[in-house]
């Protein structure tokens, strides 16, 4: 599905109002999951990102999209901390985390998957997402005990693995998996940190179409409560997914809103059709 397409569906029922976004005064108060304020991110004479005044409520299901070089990925690594801001503040459920780093924002709540999977490949399933909820809990280093000892995190991590359809690959390595299964343990993990914000970072990438439903099934059966943020170039899964979308472009938010209204809003088909649209419309 492409923007166009979709804009062709909803013309028919009309058109929801975009909204533009605004700046939260207390995330908290406002059941905002994560905001950032007036976020910027230069390199020199080049602006990466400029005022981003962004807003995920809690339980949200929205999703991040724009154009390659949009800014996207650099949004990303200025919340989980991969990067610094120039200026502004990144807030996680009321908390002010700008200059908290990587680790201390994942104890808050904050967990990411990669456009790549990130895992070990040669432990088994279980181990990855056991590994995980250790580390949540303080008792990772303490893994090289008998695991008896640690019977509460294993049996926890199970029941992550259950909660996916994941069970049956719990003694299998990850290197064995296909690689949309290899997706799903990503997420898993992720789960594992007891997230209230989840970042997916392109979470159908390199996943066969075949084994794409898999990835969509999964996600649709997030606990409510945590926040999602899709951060994807698949449109027939973002319009299946999110209840509402930004449109970053150079560094900016352009529009926010509902699919429907996203789809129709010509500056957003002008942003992914480009030259293509100016020649239907004649100007």
């Amino acid at each position: 599905m492409t923007i166009e397409t979709r804009a062709v569906e909803t013309a028919a029922i009309g058109t929801p109002a975009i909204e533009t976004p605004a700046i939260g005064t207390l995330a908290a108060a406002n059941g905002l999951a994560l905001e950032t304020r007036g976020l910027c991110k230069s390199f020199g004479a080049l602006t990466v990102a400029d005022q981003i005044n962004f807003r995920l409520e809690r339980g949200a299901r929205q999703a991040l999209i724009g154009p390659n070089g949009a800014g996207k990925t650099t949004f990303v690594e200025l919340v989980t901390g991969g990067l610094r801001p120039s200026a502004g503040q990144i807030v996680i459920d009321g908390a002010d985390v700008t200059d908290l780093p990587q680790a201390v924002r994942v104890k808050r709540g904050l967990a990411r998957t990669f456009q790549i999977t990130a895992l070990f490949r040669r432990l088994t399933t279980l181990e990855n997402v056991t590994l995980a909820i250790a580390e949540r809990d303080g008792v990772a280093g303490g893994l090289i005990r008998p695991a008896g000892r640690h019977n509460r995190v294993i049996e926890e991590a199970f029941a992550v693995l259950e909660t996916l359809g994941l069970a049956d690959d719990a003694l299998r390595p990850v290197s064995a998996l296909a690689y949309g299964r290899q997706r799903l343990v990503e997420i898993a993990v992720a789960l594992g940190l007891s997230p209230k914000v989840l970042l997916l970072d392109e979470p159908a990438a390199g996943v066969p179409s075949g084994e794409s439903g898999l990835i969509i099934e999964v996600i649709e059966r997030l606990p409510p409560d945590i926040a999602v943020l899709i951060i994807e170039h698949d449109m027939d899964l973002v319009f299946r997914l999110a209840r509402r979308i930004t449109v970053l472009v150079q560094g900016r938010i352009l529009v926010e809103g509902p699919p429907d209204a996203i789809a129709a809003d010509p500056q957003v088909r002008q942003v992914y059709l480009g030259e293509r649209e100016h020649g239907r419309g004649g100007r």
